[in-house]
């Protein structure tokens, strides 16, 4: 219950009229919440208990077994899964964006969906839309907030659907 309480996301699930998109690490407590309320989305960190905010993502090789079972059962209450992973180094051959370029591909030739977050903005979202083959969501929570302090929220949304196009 880092950036959220519990008890928050009980009451925004009867508020939210688009999509509810819980994001956390797949705790036993996490689990069974998302059984509760059987959010829209659950995007799946690997947050140490005492991390600020999200810094890296899944090893999907050493922890395979546990997110197959965890997607699984998150599936069977309704909910679209997204697994929140860092590009492979061992990609890193050419430029910065190339693990996310080969990884963005990997999950399209599986007949996966692909979504992006975290530290997207106006800076760096069309750049991204564009090299990420499949992209079908974002999500952008920090950038899109502090820019419509400043530009409105109806500009900033449209800003930000602009660079998407």
């Amino acid at each position: 219950e880092r950036h959220i309480r519990y008890d928050d996301v009980r009451n925004l699930k009867s508020v939210v009229t688009t999509e509810l998109n819980v994001e956390g690490n797949p705790t036993p407590d996490f689990v069974a919440l998302c059984r509760e309320v059987r959010p829209g989305q659950v995007t799946l960190v690997p947050d140490a208990p005492d991390a600020i905010t999200s810094n890296a993502g899944w090893d999907v090789v050493a922890h395979q077994g546990f997110l197959r079972d965890t997607v699984a059962e998150l599936q069977s209450y309704g909910c679209r899964v997204s697994i929140f992973l860092d590009p492979d180094p061992a990609l890193v051959d050419a430029a910065a964006v190339q693990p996310y370029r080969a990884t963005a591909q990997a999950a399209v030739a599986a007949g996966l969906g692909l979504n992006a977050g975290h530290d997207l903005d106006l800076e760096n979202l069309a750049y991204l839309a564009l090299e990420l083959p499949g992209l079908q969501e974002v999500s952008i929570g920090h950038a899109l907030v502090a820019d419509a302090l400043y530009l409105g929220l109806e500009n900033t949304v449209q800003l930000y659907l602009r660079q998407l196009k």
